[in-house]
């Protein structure tokens, strides 16, 4: 077993086409055949099922997969500290984003990375919480932005920013509404009677909305469950229901004036944007310099919000 095989296979993996990991790796797509050919006789297991539309990982597949990206990824950390020893901080950092933040800090988070590691390389991904926790205990992401994460001793955090949700409405939503008329602050419970769009469990936005309204006996009245933010918004402009976010997410959409936005009061629904990393990978000088970046952008980008 060698790196190339595992590297191989792990490509072939995520990608689900021997066709594409071949064009990703640049090597011919017989040699890369042979390179999980190669693994598989000697660990003795079939890895992957050929069909139609690609290939299919098999149970000891996605052990290999799980193992293969963490190795993969220590190779890669040591490649950045022996980088280090030279005095340029070098190497890949990849940053998981959540939808209501990735439009307001990608440009300046991206451009601030050029200006401190111009040696090192940046990928950032945007996904809701299942995705990026994912993404930390595989390996495919270096840290990511969560709200509100569940603890665990499997993950380091730092809080950035603690932001209190908003009610969000249209015109179109005023137009329609039977009921209490909307005023700038709103007492929590207005939750209980309006009709919302909100995304499915386990968004960390939802599952604050609940807890707190579990709190006196209510729950709140879900028109439509959405997983999409844009799609949301885009709902809520057109009279469907009401939105409860942050007030930086209308940044992420075309006619933000189009909205308005109304305080939640007794009791405010506060968040805490945390920076996450895996606390069983060893942090690099770079994922360091990284940190702190990101903490300086996301402290930047909340400037106009406090």
């Amino acid at each position: 077993m060698d790196l190339k095989q595992i590297e191989s296979f792990v490509r072939v993996a995520e990608l689900g086409s021997f066709t594409r990991a071949a064009s990703a790796l640049g090597i011919p797509q017989p040699l890369l055949s042979r390179h999980v050919r190669q693994l598989e006789v000697e660990l003795r297991q079939t890895f992957l099922l050929r069909n139609g539309r690609g290939v299919t990982l098999t149970e000891p597949g996605l052990v290999l997969l799980e193992h293969g990206r963490g190795i993969l990824h220590q190779v890669a950390l040591a490649r950045e500290e022996l980088e280090s020893t030279r005095g340029a901080l070098g190497g890949h950092v990849s940053i998981g984003l959540p939808p209501s933040l990735s439009k307001l800090i990608t440009v300046p988070l991206t451009l601030e990375f050029r200006t401190r590691l111009p040696n090192a390389h940046l990928t950032l991904t945007e996904g809701f919480s299942v995705a990026m926790n994912e993404g930390l205990r595989s390996g495919r992401l270096d840290m990511a932005l969560l709200y509100n994460p569940t603890h665990s001793p499997d993950i380091e955090t730092q809080i950035l920013h603690r932001e209190t949700l908003v009610l969000i409405a249209s015109k179109a939503c005023v137009q329609r509404l039977k009921g209490p008329a909307l005023k700038a602050r709103m007492p929590l419970p207005i939750l209980a009677e309006l009709p919302l769009i909100l995304p499915s469990r386990p968004n960390a936005f939802r599952i604050l909305i609940e807890t707190e309204l579990a709190g006196m006996a209510l729950k709140p009245k879900i028109e439509l469950e959405v997983d999409g933010l844009n799609a949301i918004l885009e709902l809520v402009g057109e009279g469907l229901g009401f939105a409860v976010l942050p007030p930086y997410t209308l940044s992420n959409f075309q006619k933000p004036h189009s909205f308005t936005t109304h305080r939640l009061y007794n009791p405010q629904l506060v968040c805490e944007l945390m920076l996450v990393t895996s606390a069983r990978r060893p942090s690099t000088e770079t994922h360091k310099g990284v940190q702190a970046l990101v903490a300086d952008v996301v402290k930047q980008a909340m400037q106009d919000y406090r």
